[in-house]
């Protein structure tokens, strides 16, 4: 090897050489995985398939590494020998006995099963996937089984080729071998769920069926007994003007009704405007997977009209089929009666499941974003008729028939109906130039996409909401009950509030991306917080939202360790216990020094209340801070962090350090903590000192005085609070993933570093000499981290503008 690399830089030598060394531990944990791809890429180049199907050659690569050897270590491989034989030969078994038995029963989808082939190594990948599934947890096992086994039905349904029922048949065989080969997890072996996963296998039903269609209407060889779009695309080479001679001759009406027809589907516009109901499903399965009863009501709606068309078709077919041509199914002659029935069955079958999955969609819609949505959609249908009309009357020896006003507007709904449900129908008009063109086809497009956004929203948007006076009662519980050392953040504009039955407890959060993130531990008695953690879990579930507890202590991380949830460690709180603190001996001697040219500066330390402080000290405060998030270049933070609008609270602290002229040089507020109805702790929250001109060792100054003037009215601590993705003494990460995770969040610090200095705001800390515990984030769904991501970054940055964006990006790329 290292001949063949005589010839590389040493910097890509040595690039190589870490790869090859990471990857040497896959493939000797992994050794079955490595000889079937070998034995794929050998018998590819004997028979030159590699040379024709690269692409599929390389993907069957990435997947043998990505979910090939990772099944291997975890069953074993003798094990994963026997079911990736097993896959492959039964797969290609029962993908012959199926094609025999359609070939038998003249189905007429024995055509496309007898042609392709199953290229790479998918099959027995997805076999022993399925297999190695049974040893999985509860979560996964059902995640990869119904997604797995959904899209190859789809593919199996819609496309119908013959590699389609081999991988079928390969995913069917691990699912039954898995629990004779691996056996079956701790977690179980049923497939029902929660509330939560029953709503996903809903929305993953609706979505497929809608992926299949618009599958098959963009793959013109799709023979699947589902494919009845295929033909949409079909449009037609006659102008109007032609179709319109022909039908003037009288020589062949059903010849004109069929150009009439395919004049309508010719072209992009009406190509989109016929899959827009498509668009449209996929988004009420996103209002499905949020567990929205509109969303529910609207799956019904939308597959009771497909059967009514479906059942229209058919009695157009069978009925007046010898007067009336049809290309719904994308043909004009006869079909078999199985042909035109079986489309209908699959709306049948999945309005039935809908309807006995009725008691998951439980979760209201916000009505004030429904309304506000309704009105834009209707202004814009009334915008878009109004536009069609003018522009028409304008327009109108673009059109072969010159139309009237009233045409005009009796044409208006069929600009806004799928062209392929207008079979029915004669038009009364057709375009023939640019401009009427794209009045007659992008009219519908418009609105469809107006309205599939606007119904998007109101799936997307929470109905969230806290009763008149949460607020103050989730106070009165902090002050009577405490808890953890940020519970008064729990207080702050912003969070929702959600009480325990006994309404003794509570928990505050904020619902942002579908994540309902919480501030700190819930708060209540000791005793209730399981019950607590499960409770509020099991209500996000009940509303469609990911619960998430972030910024936990290892209290909350226990019991969520128990319910399997994941971990991992988002911050280091600094505690100062008050009990004995003297700054005494060499460690205290920068707090010392502070202190020492404190005094010799005439500088003093005095408490506050901001909301009843003189104008004279709050203006200067505010000056201070604006100055400080100036000199930031990057916009200022909140969720956890509080400003200037936390400080106008009569039970926040403030001290500040101010001289003889009463020039305020710095200020730190203190958020109390309480426990069993006192105050024992206090947190420190805000922090800002005056950066121009001003007493450079303040913070020490202000937060060493805090100490000692807290300690002598019988605090029992100080909080020094978190610094956000900031670690001294990094909890060990448990699991993969959660390690992964952790890895990342580093990079993040990394990066956030020199912008905000959360690493050295907790190096600055270190000074009191404080013990330090760790402060966690904890979720139940791993798959979910995405969204939680993008949660937390917009709690923390929740009125980022473009332009703050930009320039927070430009620091970082800068700095």
């Amino acid at each position: 090897m290292w001949v063949r690399m005589r010839g590389l830089g040493t910097r890509t030598r040595i690039r190589v050489v870490r790869v090859t060394n990471q990857l040497a531990p896959s493939v000797s944990a992994a050794p079955v995985c490595v000889l079937l791809l070998a034995a794929i890429w050998l018998s590819g180049v004997l028979t030159d398939g590699a040379a024709y199907n690269l692409p599929n050659y390389l993907v069957t690569t990435v997947l043998v590494f990505l979910v090939g050897a990772p099944v291997e270590r975890r069953v074993g491989s003798l094990r994963f020998a026997v079911g990736a034989i097993a896959a492959q030969v039964s797969a290609v078994a029962l993908g012959m006995s199926f094609a025999a038995l359609v070939g038998a029963f003249g189905l007429g989808w024995d055509g496309g099963l007898g042609t392709g082939g199953v290229i790479g190594g998918y099959a027995w990948i997805l076999g022993v996937l399925m297999m190695g599934s049974a040893s999985m947890r509860t979560l996964w096992r059902r995640r990869i089984r119904v997604g797995v086994l959904v899209l190859l039905v789809t593919m199996a349904l819609f496309r119908g080729l013959s590699q389609d029922v081999v991988l079928l048949g390969a995913a069917l065989t691990g699912l039954v071998l898995g629990p004779w080969m691996v056996g079956r997890s701790a977690g179980g072996a049923r497939l029902t769920g929660t509330r939560r996963e029953g709503r996903v296998l809903i929305a993953l039903i609706v979505a497929a069926s809608a992926l299949g269609q618009m599958f098959v209407a963009l793959d013109l060889h799709a023979v699947g007994p589902l494919a009845v779009l295929r033909d949409l695309f079909a449009g037609t080479e006659w102008t109007a003007a032609q179709v319109r001679d022909i039908c003037a001759s009288g020589i062949d009406p059903r010849e004109c009704r069929q150009g009439l027809l395919r004049l309508r589907l010719s072209g992009i516009g009406p190509t989109l405007l016929s899959v827009m109901p498509t668009l449209l499903l996929l988004v009420i399965a996103e209002g499905l997977r949020r567990g929205r009863r509109a969303a529910w009501c609207a799956a019904i709606v939308a597959y009771l009209v497909l059967i009514v068309v479906s059942v229209l078709n058919i009695v157009l077919r069978y009925v007046h089929a010898a007067d009336v041509g049809s290309v719904f199914y994308g043909s004009a002659e006869m079909p078999g009666l199985h042909e035109a029935v079986v489309p209908l069955l699959l709306p049948v079958a999945i309005v039935a499941v809908l309807l006995s999955m009725r008691r998951h969609f439980t979760v209201s819609i916000c009505v004030d974003t429904c309304r506000r949505v309704t009105t834009t959609v209707l202004a814009t249908a009334t915008g878009l008729a109004i536009a069609y009309v003018a522009l028409g009357v304008a327009a109108r020896q673009g059109f072969d028939r010159t139309p009237t006003v009233p045409a005009l507007l009796a044409d208006v709904p069929e600009r806004l109906v799928p062209p392929v449900y207008l079979q029915w129908l004669d038009p009364g008009f057709l375009p023939t130039d640019t401009i009427t063109t794209l009045l007659f086809e992008w009219t519908g497009v418009v609105f469809w996409a107006a309205a599939g956004v606007g119904l998007l929203k109101v799936f997307v948007t929470s109905a969230v909401g806290s009763r008149p006076g949460a607020a103050e009662r989730a106070r009165e519980l902090v002050r009577g009950t405490g808890g953890s050392s940020l519970s008064w953040m729990t207080t702050w504009r912003g969070n929702h509030y959600w009480f325990g039955e006994d309404g003794e407890s509570f928990v505050a959060y904020r619902v942002i991306s579908g994540v309902a993130l919480t501030t700190g531990d819930p708060v209540g008695p000791a005793g209730s917080l399981r019950h607590t953690v499960i409770a509020f879990a099991e209500y996000c579930t009940d509303n469609g939202w990911i619960p998430c507890f972030y910024s936990v202590t290892a209290e909350v991380r226990a019991v969520t360790d128990t319910l399997g949830w994941g971990s991992v460690q988002v911050a280091e709180e600094s505690v100062l216990p008050l009990g004995e603190l003297a700054f005494t001996g060499k460690s205290f001697q920068d707090v010392r020094t502070a202190l020492n040219r404190a005094r010799k500066c005439g500088i003093t330390a005095e408490w506050m209340s901001y909301p009843s402080a003189p104008w004279v000290i709050t203006d200067q405060i505010a000056a201070i801070s604006q100055e400080w998030v100036s000199d930031k270049d990057a916009p200022e933070m909140g969720f956890t962090l509080g400003g200037l609008g936390e400080l106008d609270d009569s039970e926040v602290r403030c001290l500040i350090a101010v001289d003889e002229h009463r020039t305020v040089h710095g200020v730190t507020s203190w958020l109390p903590v309480h426990r069993d109805g006192e105050i024992v702790g206090w947190t420190l929250d805000f922090m800002r000192r005056r950066s121009s001109e001003g007493f450079r060792p303040t913070m020490e100054f202000l937060i060493a005085s805090a100490a000692l003037l807290l300690q002598e009215e019988g605090a029992q601590f100080l909080s020094l609070s978190g610094a956000p993705l900031a670690k001294i003494n990094p909890v060990e990460d448990v699991g993969a993933m959660t390690a992964a995770l952790g890895k990342l969040l580093d990079v993040l610090a990394q990066v956030l570093e020199p912008v905000y200095g959360f690493r050295s705001l907790l190096a600055f800390k270190g000074k009191f000499q404080p013990r330090y515990e760790p402060m966690f984030m904890t979720y139940a769904d791993p798959a979910a981290l995405p969204s939680i991501g993008r949660a937390i970054a917009r709690a923390y940055l929740p009125k980022l503008s473009g332009r703050e964006g930009f320039q927070l990006v430009r620091t970082l790329v800068y700095r």
